[in-house]
């Protein structure tokens, strides 16, 4: 009974305020958990922006479905999913996700949602629970399941805590440099593999 748990920005699909700060030529936007900690803080400041530049959700979505997830990921995705339940844990939106879902055949996904004005501009940010990665890990090892879990940025480091393995994956520096303890890749391949050796160990546990 063993769950993998995977970050979906920066893991299996491109960080979209990274590509929207590209079409829209605001360099503000492309800052990410990698940067800024506070999630709050960093929404506040993403919502501050969109204000003040008025754009509105249909933009966003607009270089959403322009997005493919990063090469290999699919496959990956997939292979694990022979092995594993597989549950996307992210600190995107359901309204930016759906078209990156598709394109990953429907995994199972874990995040927020939008408050959005009739006018279509986004007003404001709800959050699923506080510290929503590590408490649904939590909440899969109460049901009794072994929990490994890869992601890249800070917002992602309670959930490798709380699993019963974790890796950083395509992690930047800064990351890894404040969290040594965890294993380092930038290959799916690699990673896989690090989920079955965890495995195996908890098997033989």
């Amino acid at each position: 009974m063993q769950i993998v748990c995977l970050d979906l920005e920066g893991v299996l699909v491109p960080e979209i305020w990274i590509k929207f700060a590209e079409k829209t030529g605001i360099e503000a936007l492309k800052a990410t958990t990698r940067d800024i900690p506070d999630y709050d803080v960093l929404m506040k400041q993403r919502l501050r922006i969109l204000d003040e530049n008025n754009l509105d959700l249909a933009a966003i979505q607009d270089v959403i479905a322009g997005l493919e997830p990063m090469p290999g990921a699919k496959a990956f995705l997939d292979g694990l999913r022979e092995k594993y339940q597989v549950i996307i844990l992210s600190d995107t939106f359901y309204e930016f996700a759906k078209p990156l879902m598709a394109q990953l055949a429907w995994p199972t996904l874990f995040c927020h949602k939008l408050e959005v004005s009739d006018a279509g501009r986004v007003t404001n940010y709800l959050l699923r629970q506080k510290d929503p990665k590590r408490q649904s890990v939590k909440a899969l090892k109460a049901l009794n399941y072994t929990v490994f879990a890869a992601g890249d940025s800070y917002n992602d480091t309670t959930m490798l805590e709380e699993a019963h393995a974790g890796f950083l994956f395509r992690a930047p520096q800064n990351v890894i440099d404040e969290f040594p303890q965890y294993k380092v890749t930038t290959d799916y391949t690699e990673l896989a593999g690090f989920f079955d050796e965890a495995a195996a160990r908890a098997s033989a546990g």
